[in-house]
């Protein structure tokens, strides 16, 4: 045995795969020893956004441009600056591959400016002459008239002030995460922009109580209804939302509002555009990813790294330091992680130990995630990391020492299809609570998990959110105070008791999708040929949750108070709930945890006066969230100024409440 593996201690059950997951810890240990032998430590390995790409070279006093080609036959620099001529900068090549030219400062400083506009001309044996985008480059412009995609040279006068920011999301304890798109976050048909979601969004996440932003779509990419996850320049912010000083204007002010802000980063894939992205760059098919069948995601239809490379890696780990050095990111949520770690994707029922660490495992992947999860909280101890995986790797979240991948946090991907396979399958009233009860607490202890009822995903045409499942289209025309509907009460009250349970038991930490918290009516929709090309599904309504005439802010206004009192008791980061109670005849369940006692009852009908259900104290009890409270589109049929006294008899204490019917009760203890 090569060390003792915490992961071994916390899960015994995975005692008979000790072999693999030391092997695993070996493979890890032995890339990172020959990359700090090879370049003195992963943080300077990762420092390949200073040498590749382009650069200014103080002591040489000019620009250097670098690029890894190694299959291609010539490069050539093109641009604004030279007018575009093919042949008149070529790049030298090295025996390893990597192509260069110089550009003193005196020669070029009136022509290779701030602004204009560059490419490389590539020439191979297999693809001949091409226009390309430099791999590494850190501002890409599209031409409103060609629609083609070029280079930018972004040499900016003045540095961005960043002030005195010196936040790390290690400030703002428990997460309470905002999932945001910045091109649609605004109302107005069209896309928004960094500064609007600075000056507008940032305050309704803040006000609603969130701590951080988790931004998608921010690394560019050609088609924009990929929603960000076709990526084809990895160091560019999508310049759709604009500069790379608004980008950082964006997070400084997330930063001053005490918010942390996470990349939604996508190295599982990349575009296969030849154009606009790194595949055959070089004329190679497998320069930055696996020749044939390997690497290509057939689901995707995108292009899979090659992990196992060098070059590969110093791309991806240096994309990761580049954001948090050059923008201050404060961490990561990795996109894909599950179909990273597997040849199949993920895409195949992963339930024995031999399928999480034999068969059809992609060691490289899980190697390079290791080592991006080191990196990353060697740049800064209290960055986050959240891994988007569904196979339940062993050990995803403990750190690569101890036998794990690393991540601070794993999705909770299983709860939002278990709310969606709930509304569409049974009826209210066969609602089975012992199996909500298992779905919201099925994770390991040393597994920190993301809880969630829907993200971005179940926003998208072709799904629903929680809200349009519950209300559908009602939600057009009943959602005036004063118009009473049967679905639409239904959906209200159901709307705030699911996202109450699951922040309340589903993990140590809480997303949504920006808009989901006041229940959005309508689903998201790109722009695309299919709707000739409207922007009017692809914003949020904001104005729908400021209309006080409206319903739509009894939502927000419980789940500003929900958030409130999650964060102010620390539930997420206590042990799990305890069952107290659960009454399959009134469908009720009663649970507490760190102190705070939860009681639901989900049944469409049954409203109990004088309702007992245990609890593990006696003393005198109060109520500090009611569902059912008029200020939040309930029915006000429970008086939130009654104390309650918890009674004993020779079966312990309880507690006697008015339990009705669609409604969610916390209780605290004050004496």
């Amino acid at each position: 045995m090569t060390k003792e593996l915490k992961l071994l201690k916390v899960d015994p059950w995975l005692e008979p795969s000790a072999k693999d997951i030391e092997e695993r810890y070996n493979r890890y240990i032995t890339r990172l020893k020959q990359i700090e032998k090879d370049f003195g430590s992963l943080e300077k390995f990762a420092d390949g956004y200073k040498y590749y790409g382009i650069n200014f070279d103080k002591e040489k006093n000019g620009w250097f441009y670098r690029e890894w080609a190694p299959a291609a036959k010539a490069l050539y620099l093109v641009g604004d600056f030279n007018d575009w001529q093919k042949f008149t900068h070529p790049l030298k090549r090295n025996e390893y591959g990597v192509w260069e030219i110089f550009l003193p400062y005196e020669e070029y400083k009136d022509t290779f400016v701030h602004g204009s506009k560059i490419k490389v001309l590539v020439e191979s044996e297999r693809r001949g002459l091409e226009y390309r985008i430099p791999a590494y480059i850190t501002r890409v412009v599209q031409d409103e008239d060609t629609k083609n995609f070029s280079g930018q040279l972004w040499f900016p006068p003045e540095e961005f002030d960043w002030g005195n920011d010196n936040f790390n999301a290690g400030m703002v304890g428990d997460l309470f995460i905002y999932e945001a798109h910045v091109g649609m976050a605004q109302e107005r048909e069209g896309i928004g922009t960094y500064r609007e979601f600075a000056e507008t969004i940032i305050p309704r996440a803040v006000n609603g109580g969130y701590n951080a932003l988790q931004l998608m779509a921010i690394q560019e990419h050609p088609y924009y209804g990929s929603f960000g996850y076709h990526v084809s320049n990895f160091f560019a912010p999508s310049s759709r939302f604009g500069t790379p000083e608004d980008l950082k204007y964006l997070i400084k002010t997330a930063h001053e509002n005490g918010m942390a802000v996470i990349l939604d980063v996508v190295h599982s894939h990349t575009v296969k555009n030849t154009i606009e992205g790194i595949n055959e760059f070089d004329g190679s098919e497998s320069q930055y990813f696996h020749a044939g069948s390997r690497g290509e995601h057939p689901q995707w239809d995108s292009k899979i790294f090659d992990y196992g490379k060098t070059e590969v890696l110093r791309f991806l780990l240096s994309n990761l330091k580049y954001w948090m050095k050059e923008f201050h990111f404060d961490g990561f949520r990795f996109d894909g992680v599950g179909s990273m770690m597997y040849l199949h994707h993920g895409l195949e029922t992963v339930d024995t130990r031999e399928k999480f660490f034999r068969e059809g495992v992609e060691n490289d992947a899980i190697t390079y995630l290791q080592l991006g999860n080191k990196l990353v909280h060697d740049l800064e101890a209290k960055s986050v990391t959240i891994a988007e995986d569904v196979t339940g790797m062993p050990g995803i979240t403990l750190p690569p020492d101890e036998g794990g991948v690393g991540f601070d946090y794993r999705l909770g991907m299983a709860l939002p299809d278990f709310w969606i396979k709930l509304l569409k399958e049974y009826r209210d009233e066969d609602w089975n609570l012992y199996e909500m009860w298992h779905v919201m607490n099925d994770r390991l202890p040393y597994v920190k998990t993301v809880a969630y009822v829907e993200s971005h995903d179940q926003a998208l045409v072709g799904d629903k959110t929680i809200a349009f499942r519950l209300m559908d289209k009602e939600m057009y025309w009943h959602m005036a105070k004063g118009d009473e509907n049967l679905i639409i009460d239904r959906g209200i009250q159901l709307h705030k008791m699911i996202r109450l349970f699951t922040i309340s038991l589903g993990g140590n930490a809480w997303m949504n999708f920006m808009g989901n918290e006041f229940g959005h009516p309508e689903w998201i929709d790109f722009p695309r040929e299919g709707n000739n090309w409207s922007y009017k599904y692809c914003r949020r309504q904001w104005s729908l949750v400021d209309d006080k005439n409206l319903k739509y802010h009894f939502l927000a206004d419980f789940d500003r108070e929900m958030i409130a009192l999650i964060k102010e008791h620390k539930i997420m980061s206590s042990l799990y709930g305890n069952r107290l109670q659960v009454d399959t005849v009134n469908n009720t369940i009663a649970f507490e945890r760190n102190n705070l006692i939860f009681l639901f009852n989900w049944h469409p009908v049954n409203s109990i006066p004088d309702y007992k259900f245990p609890v593990p104290v006696p003393g005198e009890y109060e109520i500090i969230l009611n569902s059912d409270d008029l200020r939040f589109g309930g029915h006000g049929r429970i008086d939130n100024s009654v104390t309650y006294i918890a009674r004993s008899n020779e079966n312990g204490n309880y507690l006697t409440v008015y339990n009705t019917n669609r409604t969610a009760l916390v209780f605290r203890r004050i004496v």
